[in-house]
């Protein structure tokens, strides 16, 4: 085979690739998100949004409490239900299965025992998520509800 038909040959398979790539559809989750909330500065949490693999999402959580104190932890996920260790916090780990399209579940867990079920809920428009966190006492009984907003960051 000749060196222009391996080049021809090659220029097509990117070609190829890259019409692939652009038609598969992309995690509608991907990008920034800001917390919502009436707590006065510096109080801050902004959730990142990453691709991570062939299909999973590096998830970073940037906050600042009232007091001014920063914390940064992360963790991936390729979706599957799988415990994965929570870079940031000792002795955590989180496990993410996709329920729909639109829902997540997330698991986290500390020394191997359950402590917040949470369902990341992301809107038609992909402008919003809301989370609900189930507070879990360890012996599957669940203790304290919250919810909090996120809106994508543009």
């Amino acid at each position: 085979m000749g060196k222009s038909r391996l080049v021809t040959l090659a220029l097509a398979a990117v070609m190829a690739a890259g019409t692939f790539a652009a038609q598969a559809p992309a995690n509608p989750r991907l990008g920034k998100w800001k917390m919502k909330s009436d707590n006065p500065a510096p109080f801050s949490n902004v959730m990142t949004y990453e691709p991570f693999g062939a299909n999973g999402m590096k998830i970073t959580v940037e906050a600042v409490n009232a007091k001014g104190e920063k914390t940064l932890w992360w963790y991936t996920t390729e979706f599957d239900g799988k415990d994965m260790p929570v870079t940031g916090q000792e002795n955590a780990t989180t496990s993410v299965r996709r329920i729909n399209d639109r829902i997540n579940q997330i698991i986290n867990k500390r020394n191997g025992k359950v402590t917040t079920v949470l369902y990341n809920i992301l809107s038609a428009d992909g402008n919003t998520i809301a989370n609900s966190y189930m507070q879990d006492d360890g012996n599957s009984k669940t203790t304290n509800v919250t919810y909090a907003t996120y809106e994508r960051i543009k």
